[in-house]
């Protein structure tokens, strides 16, 4: 484990097994878990910039699992989703505000030329390394469809 975050996650593990918080250190199990497939599968070491993917991505399926669950009527789940979801945040970096976003999406429109929808991949590509884990792709895609309209 060479990167500053997986020394992270490694830490909080040991901290959440001491505190004997078992909902938290499961959390925490099932991001080591993925991040041990992805080293497996890949043959590869993961760094920082892999893992902020990784972890974007597993709040991307606790939203969506939140809901499913919520429109199921089943808020027993979503509420372990959430917890989950809470613990893999803490991982990520500050989100970004609104205004930030605004100025990200702004720049990256100037910055490619981009005049329509048509030019939205130029867009996404510049503005994606910059928000990775700060923001929801799906809402920042919005945002861009809508202003390139």
């Amino acid at each position: 484990m060479s990167s500053e975050l997986k020394e992270q996650i490694k830490a909080a593990m040991k901290a959440a097994m001491r505190a004997k918080e078992k909902e938290r250190l499961g959390a925490i199990r099932m991001i080591q878990a993925e991040i041990k497939r992805i080293e497996v599968d890949e043959r590869i070491e993961v760094d920082d910039e892999r893992l902020l993917v990784i972890l974007d991505k597993m709040c991307k399926q606790r939203r969506d699992s939140i809901s499913q669950y919520v429109d199921a009527g089943r808020e027993e789940l979503a509420d372990i989703e959430r917890a989950e979801m809470v613990v893999i945040q803490e991982f990520l970096p500050a989100a970004l505000s609104e205004a930030e976003l605004d100025a990200i999406v702004a720049a990256a429109i100037a910055d490619s030329g981009a005049e329509n929808a048509r030019d939205m991949g130029k867009v996404m590509a510049l503005i994606k390394p910059q928000i990775q884990g700060r923001a929801d792709m799906g809402a920042v895609s919005k945002m861009v469809k809508s202003r390139l309209a």
